[in-house]
């Protein structure tokens, strides 16, 4: 294909695909009434609801078919069909890395780099973000950079999870679900129009599955990588006159899974001493079990507990030319848990840590919006946003006394406080038929603060007779206006053709430590561990995205194409790892930097036949340091960010046919990925994941005329295991290996 400079033409392109493809002028028109027509989605990736095929920005949907079909019933079972996107349910917290941007910084000061949604509200702990997927609308993934709509903490993109809200219409089911490794599931949910105005949804669901790891050390305790959690939402729509409605939700769960769900980096590889990790090629089994005993204690059995509930409210108000609309928000979570780690503390020696745990975060969030309505040549959005999230945990590492800590290594925080306000507008012009022009901004402030103390302990009480207490403490306000200008077109009815120009934002913070001669409730700053001003905080962190792409429909409608071209100049990427700051471990965010993303993608549908239907995606990636030195000798420029395969592909066939009087819908997909890297840039480590595939099958079958249906599935046939996440201690979380499960539903 003919390109400029080395560059994509998105409209050559998009000339070319319109060119081949038969009847893509027509195809809205001639989309067959026999069901071989593409499915369109309504999305909300713009804030308002417009066909995904319309929408010019790189996005993903997946639709609560496709959650069902390959059985996806948390956020880390989505990435395999989301393309350049990896979601990680790590010991800490879901990860979330789109087009190679990522962040590790999970602690009660920590942002991502990748807003987690529900129903539109920001979820700011990843702690949290490890939930259950149950009665889903849709699940849209944004690529790229979000400032304008989204707000801070978007420079890689948005994950929107969209649940079902009440309809006017008496439904219901019930599922059950049975699999190995002990798996069992229970789902439910009734929806219930009780009058005109008012109908009421209720749902829950309950999901249980032995563990993963298994014990090799020879001790007792039992491992995780398992699941025991359970949740239900209470919903109300209400009618407010002919013009107005209020949307409520209120949901709550429990989690008790295990958060001993690592093992050493060394299942997975060798010769990580001399400073050149090689992947090892052990056996999955292997690779599942932990061997580890520590010289110096006796590891106890590990637990976590956490809590968390959520009420959400949402007005929409029918002006006339405009709607005006309030989303309000307020959620609590509580995290009690025990942790067993494996800390390497030199090249060939590691020790067992165990870390008690407890906190408590409750964050509230108010975004009030008015968007134009009708279909003049303008269309427009705009309005303030305002959210606040208070933090406090204490928690503490045992059995560090060889590297000269005491007995107990005390951190408490209290209070941590974070809080942004915002003032954002986007508008859309017609320029001529077919043409438009977008042009947005966004205004954000945003203020961090903690208060609290390092503890140097002889036992987990504090002692002033023996003990010593160091501050720890800072504050950083930030702000920046982040904007976008597009242009997009429509080459025909059934070809979109964009273009954009974005940046992000990702608020700045502050790390471990103090400033010598501060002091705050009646505990100071040592001079021992003091920290010069600059490097007790960091920069935030700021892209610009340069993006173009086409959206097509060919075929008489019976396949789609969406092309995406992307092009980002980061500056201070946040980097996050475990260091040692004057003989004592810390966890420290610095700046990388320079980092520059390229890549393509390429995806879409073809309904072959009625009863036949594929899907594709193909990526191409280059993310890569431009200017890094991590210990301020060695650099890393042109060494790849992490999870950034050069490659991907996934495929995936669905056929419907007639047996034994039901309908039966079997299909099989698959994910093929390039090696990349998982880097520990502090420690010089760069730990290469192979190339693999991962494969999964599914077959449901329905009745005639029944209310019910069976479904059963099989993820990752190869059962391979590869790393998720690597810490600079070597702590590494394992993915999952194969499992399969039939999962019955009932509808009344």
């Amino acid at each position: 294909m003919k390109t400029t400079r080395g560059r994509l033409n998105p409209k050559l392109l998009a000339v070319s695909v319109s060119t081949i493809a038969c009847g893509a002028l027509h195809a809205p028109a001639c989309a067959q009434a026999d069901g071989t027509a593409v499915q369109e989605v309504i999305v909300t990736a713009q804030r308002t609801a417009a066909p995904e095929s319309k929408t010019p920005v790189a996005l993903s949907v997946l639709t609560a078919a496709d959650l069902d079909a390959i059985g996806a019933d948390t956020p880390g079972a989505l990435a395999a069909r989301l393309p350049n996107t990896y979601l990680e349910n790590s010991y800490d917290g879901l990860r979330i890395t789109i087009r190679g941007v990522s962040n590790a910084d999970v602690t009660e000061k920590g942002d991502p780099s990748a807003a987690f949604m529900v129903d539109g509200v920001y979820v700011a702990r990843p702690q949290s973000q490890n939930t259950a997927l149950y009665d889903v609308d849709r699940v849209e993934v944004l690529r790229g950079p979000q400032g304008t709509l989204y707000g801070r903490n978007t420079t890689a993109g948005v994950v929107n999870v969209i649940t079902k809200a009440p309809v006017n219409r008496f439904e219901g089911d019930v599922n059950a679900t049975f699999g190995n490794w002990g798996e069992r599931k229970v789902g439910a949910m009734v929806n219930v129009p009780v009058n005109a105005v008012l109908a009421l949804r209720a749902a829950a669901t309950w999901n249980k599955h032995d563990p993963y790891l298994s014990n090799g050390s020879n001790t007792p305790r039992t491992l995780g990588l398992d699941r025991d959690d359970r949740a239900a939402r209470l919903s109300a729509k209400l009618a407010l006159g002919d013009n107005a409605s209020l949307l409520v939700r209120y949901e709550a769960s429990r989690d008790n899974s295990n958060n001993d769900s690592t093992v050493p980096d060394s299942n997975f590889y060798s010769g990580i001493a001399t400073g050149n990790p090689v992947w090892n090629g052990d056996s999955t089994d292997k690779r599942l079990t932990y061997r580890f005993n520590p010289p110096n204690t006796r590891f106890e059995q590990g637990y976590s507990h956490k809590k968390t509930s959520a009420l959400t409210a949402e007005l929409n108000w029918d002006l006339g030319p405009a709607t005006l609309s309030w989303l309000g928000a307020h959620r609590s979570f509580d995290h009690d848990y025990d942790y067993n780690f494996y800390y390497r503390v030199a090249p060939a020696v590691a020790l067992g840590v165990r870390q008690p745990f407890n906190g408590s975060y409750n964050q509230d969030s108010h975004e009030l919006r008015l968007a134009t309505n009708g279909t003049g040549p303008l269309s427009a959005q705009g309005g303030v946003y305002w959210f606040r999230e208070r933090a406090r945990d204490v928690y503490y590492f045992r059995d560090l006394q060889l590297v000269g800590l005491p007995p107990y290594y005390v951190f408490a925080n209290d209070p941590v406080r974070s809080q942004s306000k915002a003032v954002f507008g986007q508008a859309t012009y017609r320029l001529v038929d077919g043409l438009r022009a977008t042009a947005g901004a966004r205004y954000t402030e945003d203020d961090k603060s903690r208060t609290g103390y390092i503890g140097y302990q002889r036992a987990a009480t504090f002692n002033a007779a023996t003990d010593l207490r160091d501050l720890n403490a800072g504050r950083i306000a930030t702000n920046r206006t982040t904007w976008r200008l597009g242009l997009d077109y429509d080459l025909s009815p059934a070809t979109l053709v964009y273009g954009a120009v974005a940046t992000g934002y990702k608020a700045g913070g502050f790390n471990d430590g103090c400033v010598a001669g501060d002091s705050r409730n009646g505990v100071g700053c040592l001079p021992t561990s003091a920290l010069p001003a600059a490097s007790l905080t960091y920069r935030p962190e700021t892209v610009r995205a340069y993006e173009a792409g086409v959206k097509t429909r060919f075929w008489d409608g019976r396949a789609s194409l969406n092309v995406a071209a992307f092009h980002y100049d980061y500056r201070d990427l946040q980097l996050s790892n475990e260091v040692v700051v004057n003989g004592r471990p810390r966890y420290e965010t610095t700046n990388a930097a320079e980092a520059a993303v390229r890549g393509l993608e390429a995806d879409g549908q073809v309904r072959a036949t009625r009863a036949d239907t594929a899907t594709y995606a193909l990526t191409l990636l280059d993310a890569h340091y431009v200017g890094y030195v991590p210990d301020g000798v060695h650099s890393w420029s042109g060494v790849k960010l992490d999870r950034t395969p050069a490659r991907t592909l996934a495929l995936g066939w669905e056929h419907r046919f007639h047996l034994a009087g039901g309908q039966l819908a079997a299909g099989v997909g698959t994910h093929a990925s390039a090696s990349y890297l998982l880097g520990v840039p502090q420690a010089g480590l760069k730990f290469r994941v192979p190339g693999h595939t991962e494969s999964d099958l599914h077959a449901g079958w329905t009745p005639d005329g029944a209310r019910w249906s069976v479904l059963a599935r099989v993820r990752n046939l190869e059962n391979e295991v590869r790393p998720m996440t690597i810490s600079s201690s070597g702590l590494t979380v394992p993915t999952e290996p194969r499992t399969a499960d039939v999962r019955f539903d009932y509808r009344f």
